[in-house]
């Protein structure tokens, strides 16, 4: 019995400070500005979802998939889906890329659509630049009833039911088979979500974004690549995440990462063929929320699928 009281505490306890995080967010803060796009350990497998100009960029049709859940055991904590879908088309140099991504926390859920445009020039035998281009259509859901038992005058707020905003984003991208560098702002426009008469108002904010890495090839059977990815936005602390994999016989991924000031990660991989890779990874935040008890971490899981059609083609797998 004292067990069973003792989980019925945690889980208690988990909901109030989820659920109070929300509503210190939403109640107590005029505007909302903070960084709002989704974030990603394994950022170098899901690099169209902040760059456009890498639609296309594998050389062939590539697809792929990423869940990633934040800090787990914290009722109201974030989730994140993403899928996409890119490559080159009919036209030397041009790329075109589908991707969809949702986000929920807590009462708030937020799904993006996204039409990725890109065209890329050769600049040497072994390097290329590309342009994109990014089309947005953005979906809001707010359940302010969720809230109700907090404070009478949430109920007085009604709920927002998919409200859609478009937007616009750019970015270049370049790369050679060794080395890639890239600055992206995905989403230009800063948008007034909720009406001037409402208790809360969230507004979209710029995010920069440069991705860079490098492999080396310390000897035939294995690779190292570092790489790093910097995210800015008016209103949010400067996001830095540093990385380092090392890749086996072109099959097995190992490595760590480093956000700055939030968290440490591991990361492992597998190239189940040249076509299909899975990766996992799991972060543990080094703040005052990730030494809580009620805070076990983070997890991120991604699939990615390249559609090869010659056995001479793509012969050992990109690590980027």
């Amino acid at each position: 019995m004292v067990f069973m009281n003792s989980i019925r505490k945690k889980r208690n306890a988990s909901l109030w400070i989820g659920r109070g995080i929300i509503m210190v967010t939403l109640l107590f803060c005029s505007v909302l500005t903070a960084q709002q796009d989704a974030q990603y350990t394994q950022y170098m497998y899901n690099t169209v979802s902040v760059n456009p100009g890498y639609a296309g960029s594998r050389g062939q049709a590539s697809v792929a998939a990423l869940y990633r859940a934040q800090w787990l055991g914290l009722e109201g904590a974030p989730t994140t889906k993403t899928f996409n879908f890119h490559s080159p088309i009919g036209y030397r140099g041009v790329g075109l890329g589908l991707s969809a991504v949702k986000d929920d926390i807590g009462p708030t859920s937020e799904t993006n659509f996204d039409i990725d445009f890109s065209y890329t020039i050769w600049t040497s035998k072994v390097a290329r630049i590309s342009f994109g281009l990014k089309a947005s259509a953005n979906l809001l859901d707010v359940r302010f009833s969720e809230l109700n038992q907090f404070t009478t005058d949430i109920s007085l707020q009604q709920n927002i039911d998919n409200r859609f905003s478009p937007n616009i984003g750019a970015g270049v991208y370049y790369h050679t088979d060794k080395f890639y560098l890239g600055l992206s702002v995905p989403r230009f426009l800063e948008t007034n979500h909720f009406d001037e008469s409402s208790l809360s108002t969230a507004k979209e904010q710029m995010n920069f974004y440069l991705i860079t890495g490098y492999v080396w090839d310390l000897n035939p059977n294995l690779k190292f690549k570092p790489s790093l990815l910097t995210k800015m936005v008016q209103g949010a602390p400067l996001q830095v995440d540093l990385s380092a994999n090392f890749m086996l016989n072109d099959k097995f991924i190992i490595g760590g990462a480093y956000r700055w000031d939030a968290a440490f990660s591991g990361m492992v991989g597998f190239n189940i063929s040249n076509k299909f890779l899975i990766g996992l990874a799991y972060d543990r935040e080094v703040t005052d929320l990730g030494n809580s008890s009620f805070n076990d971490g983070s997890f991120e899981v991604v699939f990615r699928y390249d559609f090869i059609h010659t056995k001479d083609h793509l012969k050992s797998p990109r690590f980027f």
